[in-house]
């Protein structure tokens, strides 16, 4: 278990929010490929007593390459308000829902939904590592030219200019 992250906040260097069309969820996309979840019931219509509320039903697909796949439901307890999607897959497209769970008689709302597509951060890793040599390539191909121009201008004209 990990404490909640009350007061989280998407910042634009760090993540991405998307925001579900109610506004009810709000997938936080971090750039270490995790997803934070965060929900409040406000957004759902009218209040209800918060004594009928049992919890919250949280289901989801992902678009691979050529099929959809659902993943397991959660269920949620009543006072979880955030929710924390450890590792998600880089390049696909996500659809997650949550809905409350009220006491009968009370209906449930309809499921508020997100989208969202994590960055793959293998691609990110790879980009950095090339990056990297690339620039120490190049610093060394410099330092190699500076000692063959120091080279040909130093020890090359001495021997030219003994000799004539």
């Amino acid at each position: 278990f990990r404490p909640p992250a009350r007061g989280f906040q998407c910042s634009a260097r760090g993540c991405r929010a998307h925001r579900s069309a109610g506004g009810a969820l709000v997938a936080n996309v971090l750039r270490n490929g995790s997803v934070l979840l965060q929900w409040g019931l406000r957004h759902w219509g009218p209040p209800r007593p918060a004594a009928a509320l049992r919890g919250f039903a949280l289901n989801c697909s992902w678009d691979g390459t050529y099929t959809r796949f659902p993943c397991d439901s959660v269920e949620l307890g009543a006072a979880c308000r955030d929710y924390l999607l450890a590792e998600a897959h880089g390049s696909v497209r996500y659809r997650l829902c949550l809905q409350p769970r009220y006491a009968p008689p009370r209906p449930a709302p309809p499921a508020q939904c997100v989208e969202f597509r994590v960055e793959p951060a293998a691609m990110r890793d790879i980009v950095v590592a090339m990056t990297a040599v690339g620039g120490s390539i190049c610093v060394m191909l410099v330092f190699i030219c500076l000692l063959v121009a120091y080279i040909t201008e130093n020890l090359m004209s001495p021997a030219l200019g003994r000799g004539g």
